[in-house]
């Protein structure tokens, strides 16, 4: 071949886009891409954003998830006709989806339709006590010293400004990086970092730290509410959750059709690209073989090859060995008490009166401790729980819709749906106490038979997680540092979802998938790099 042909050649890959490349030689003297065979185990935000960016890459990829649609947590069911979110409804950290859809060559906007949330929450401890937090400081600052005083105003401020910087210190190092060991983050923020690091009171506890801005038992109890975003208790959670206030004045967003319907978005997506989906398709273990992962076999015998998988299902699934032994040493084994909290919801459609709701209203229980010593301590559900509603179809106007309206009401629970289940008449108990926390506070309704989920049903729906809704427990400094990375003993093997770095939530947990392709395709050229060599006595090529 010419010198000059060489060179036309050359040029003419440079300027093909990346998914016209021909696989052999975009994979350079290595295996082809079109050999490079990844199944991603469930269609969770994590999994799902995985899957997009590795098709966007090239690679095949096979999407395997046992559900009939994608979404994971993020899930309807139907109620009275209608569609009611049953998983989250908070959408925050928008860059997180605008930065993946933006390496894939598409807009978040043109796929999803996002409003953007003043009115960030509505609480009430009673019918007299009502509170409401704006994403804008001072809006909420000035609702603050009409209800509590100027003191607790200005002590919100100065939390607002330390919320801030403990976001601005572990954004980059921690979640957008890999790194989840404590030397790792400090080697990553460098010397000159190291006295922010301490700033953010990495070893308080969240309602210890709470305690410097606020004397307020109704404001300890709000902001220490924020430890429940990773399903743990504000009294052991590290202080550095109160980074949750300035993710939500940053924006919170209204989805419509909810976030399933974001998952969704990202399935069409990933699809687009090449992304194989296949629904109904149970894994029923990971097949290891000569040291590196080797495939999976389906219940039902089915095997499908692969070079790569990546596990969206909780780590306390694959320590449980149920993904098959091979896949063990990926996961981990989580006693009951290192789980995070579970939950007891209910979605129906009802017409409520006499408490005006906001999309997020929050009804405080009395004791905020004692409620957390039932569910943790004494392993129970609370007499007298705190209840979030999530009303679907508010607006930023509050104007209640004509007729009844969807409605999510959450409590929290003990993940222990695989231990100790609870019994019908617990539950039935459970939702009686429930409305009585909303009519003490003003609020009635008038329901249709709501779509129960308990523990029980969680652990069913997510199996080895006894129901615990965010992985392991962030309890103490040391537990954010004690979740996975992507990559895992097994070669070949990569995790995602919201049990792994950097944490739950659906921005969390897609942005472990984020890492979890970027990890791939790191090694990927590692691998690629390794393979170079020098011709005796010629030019070294590709």
């Amino acid at each position: 071949m010419s010198l000059w042909l060489v060179s036309f050649r050359c040029h003419f890959l440079l300027t093909l886009p990346e998914r016209e490349i021909n696989p052999v030689l975009r994979a350079g003297s290595g295996a082809s891409v079109a050999q490079e065979r990844v199944v991603v185990i469930g269609a969770g935000i994590g999994g799902l954003a995985a899957a997009l960016r590795l098709s966007q890459a090239g690679l095949d990829v096979t999407v395997l998830e046992r559900a009939a649609r994608p979404g994971g947590k993020m899930r309807s069911v139907p109620v009275a006709g209608q569609a009611v979110e049953a998983g989250p409804t908070v959408f925050t950290m928008r860059w997180v989806f605008e930065e993946l859809f933006a390496e894939c060559g598409d807009r978040l906007e043109d796929r999803v339709a996002l409003s953007p949330a003043s009115l960030l929450a509505r609480h009430a401890w009673s019918r007299d006590e009502r509170l409401d937090l704006f994403a804008d400081i001072e809006a909420s600052a000035s609702a603050i010293a009409a209800f509590a005083g100027a003191r607790e105003a200005e002590g919100y401020r100065r939390f607002c400004a330390r919320s801030a910087e403990v976001y601005r210190t572990l954004e980059g190092p921690f979640i957008r990086d890999g790194r989840t060991n404590p030397a790792g983050l400090a080697k990553r923020v460098g010397i000159s970092g190291l006295g922010d690091l301490w700033r953010i009171q990495p070893f308080a506890t969240l309602w210890a730290a709470l305690g410097t801005f606020f004397r307020d038992p109704r404001l300890l109890q709000l902001f220490g509410r924020y430890a429940t975003y990773c399903g743990a208790s504000p009294f052991s959670a590290p202080a550095t959750l109160m980074l949750v206030a300035h993710v939500e004045q940053a924006g919170v967003w209204t989805v419509a059709g909810g976030l399933s319907a974001l998952a969704r978005s990202v399935a069409d997506l990933a699809a687009e690209r090449g992304a194989v989906f296949r629904y109904g398709a149970h894994v029923e273990r990971i097949v290891v073989e000569g040291g590196r992962v080797g495939g999976v076999v389906l219940a039902g015998g089915e095997r499908i090859n692969a070079d790569i998988v990546v596990c969206n299902a909780d780590c306390a699934a694959l320590g449980a060995g149920l993904l098959g032994p091979d896949a063990i040493p990926a996961g981990e084994r989580l006693a009951p008490a290192e789980r995070s909290l579970s939950a007891v919801t209910l979605c129906t459609v009802a017409e409520p009166r006499g408490f005006p709701l906001a999309h997020h209203t929050v009804f405080f229980s009395r004791d905020y401790r004692a409620e957390f010593d039932t569910i943790l301590r004494r392993r129970r559900l609370p007499d007298d729980p705190t209840v979030y509603v999530c009303a679907q179809d508010r607006t930023e106007t509050d104007s209640a819709p004509a007729g009844p309206e969807r409605l999510l009401l959450l409590v929290n629970a003990p993940a222990d749906g695989r231990d100790h289940p609870s019994n019908p008449p617990e539950i039935e108990t459970c939702a009686r106490n429930l409305l009585r926390r909303l009519e003490a506070c003003g609020l009635t309704l008038d329901m249709a038979a709501p779509v129960t989920t308990t523990p029980q049903d969680f652990e069913a729906l997510f199996p080895g997680t006894g129901g615990a809704l965010y992985g392991r427990a962030a309890q103490g400094w040391a537990a954010t540092f004690k979740r996975a990375g992507a990559r895992t003993a097994v070669p070949g093997l990569y995790l995602a979802g919201g049990s792994v770095h950097p944490g739950p939530g659906v921005p969390m947990a897609a942005q472990s998938g984020r890492l979890a392709a970027a990890a791939i395709l790191d090694d990927r050229a590692s691998t690629a790099r390794s393979r170079r060599a020098a011709t005796r006595g010629g030019t070294s090529m590709r």
